[in-house]
């Protein structure tokens, strides 16, 4: 089987992002010799490098969306758009937020790309749930917006500088506050438990 090109490896993968270890397989090349391919081809304005290890394909006036790098981040590990983003995405907060928010069994940190900013907060493998694809046919999985409101109230008070204040809620006629409730049940620490229903209540009422 011949070796392909960098370009024909990019069009065999038909996807708009790619990794690094995925063009040098097809073009049996080593990684520093993909890369440095790779990077010969962002200057030429054809590929952008997005983070390590991950490229993008930006086709024509149609731009790469932040969220459909979501997947290549963690690749060990799942993570779905929770919290203010994902209360974004549903029209609950109108403000856009200046950086995506993940919900992941990983560590809490902070990923910096050219796409955008990603905090990734951690939750209990036993809270790992309520999401689905966005859509249900999208690239990148999201909370329920019931889910999405408890992981923000779960986070703020384990974190006490994270989601302590939200700008101003407009929750649908579909959003089901019996729901929320019930996912704040299903928080395995009965002290985080505690606290996240009173918020809960705080905010919506009984």
């Amino acid at each position: 089987m011949p070796k392909l090109s960098v370009l024909a490896a990019i069009k065999k993968v038909d996807r708009n992002v790619f990794r690094t270890r995925e063009i040098a397989s097809l073009c049996q090349s080593s990684l520093s010799n993909t890369t440095q391919a790779l990077n010969c081809l962002v200057k030429k304005g054809i590929v952008l490098k997005i983070y390590r290890g991950i490229w993008g394909l930006e086709i024509g006036k149609q731009k790469l969306s932040p969220y459909s790098i979501i997947s290549f981040l963690l690749p060990r590990q799942r993570a779905y758009v929770s919290f203010i983003s994902a209360l974004h995405l549903y029209g609950i907060i109108e403000q856009i937020p200046q950086s995506i928010t993940l919900a992941s069994t990983s560590h809490t940190r902070t990923i910096r790309t050219k796409l955008g900013t990603f905090f990734v907060h951690k939750i209990s493998p036993a809270f790992f749930k309520g999401f689905d694809w966005y859509k249900g046919e999208g690239d990148f999985l999201i909370a329920e917006p019931e889910k999405a409101l408890i992981d923000c109230l779960y986070i703020s008070v384990r974190k006490k500088r994270q989601f302590g204040y939200f700008p101003e809620l407009n929750f649908p006629s579909s959003f089901d506050f019996k729901k929320a409730k019930k996912w704040a049940q299903k928080i395995p620490n009965p002290k985080v438990q505690s606290a996240v229903l009173k918020k809960l209540v705080e905010r919506i009422g009984n």
